[in-house]
């Protein structure tokens, strides 16, 4: 079901879509590490899609804080709604994120879990998402991001790196993920510069 899904909305709008096949096991693993394993954390996904990350980012949190799913496509978000009702679906994009935290009275995430495409991450909100995010999450908080090993070196996710590198101290790439198709790798960025003013 997710499957054919995830290709159904791939083929209606490509560019709103990371992959035409749902994140592996081992990519959510990796995506969702930093996610706190104690206390009430406060966790923002951007573009959960059928939810492979929302599956993992749940189990991680069991029953404690707040995990609220941030999706510009209104089927995708319904779906997610119904497969995970503890989540808050929020229909928005994600370069709304500082209000659509303002709006549920918090006041900073303790990690941001990405399955945004590279065109989310271009354009006039686009350009400056890496620093919106940075200014809306902890300081002691992670934001993750995935890529593909096959387009790692490609002028996008370069770009995206070095914004990475400019709004936070510490930026992990991690080992392939061979047990995601296509390959991936994941970005763990800590200690954001950017603070909301």
């Amino acid at each position: 079901m997710s499957t054919a899904l995830v290709l159904r909305e791939f083929v209606r709008n490509p560019l709103r879509m990371a992959s035409v096949t749902p994140s592996s096991p081992a990519l959510a693993a990796t995506m969702t590490a930093p996610v706190p394993s104690s206390g009430e954390p406060i966790v923002v996904e951007l573009g959960p899609g059928t939810g492979a990350f929302t599956a993992a980012v749940q189990q991680r949190l069991g029953s404690r804080g707040r995990h609220i799913a941030v999706d510009l496509n209104p089927h995708l978000a319904e779906v997610l709604a119904e497969r995970f009702p503890s989540v808050e679906v929020v229909v928005a994009a994600a370069a709304d994120l500082p209000a659509i935290l303002a709006d549920r009275g918090i006041a900073t995430a303790d990690a941001v879990v990405s399955g945004l495409p590279w065109a989310a991450f271009s354009g006039r909100a686009g350009g400056r998402l890496i620093d919106t995010i940075a200014t809306t999450l902890h300081p002691a908080g992670a934001f993750t991001q995935f890529t593909y090993t096959w387009s790692r070196w490609a002028t996008p996710s370069r770009r995206q790196h070095e914004q990475l590198r400019d709004a936070y101290d510490e930026v992990i790439v991690s080992r392939t993920i061979w047990r995601n198709v296509p390959p991936a790798l994941t970005y763990v960025a800590r200690r954001p510069h950017l603070r909301r003013s």
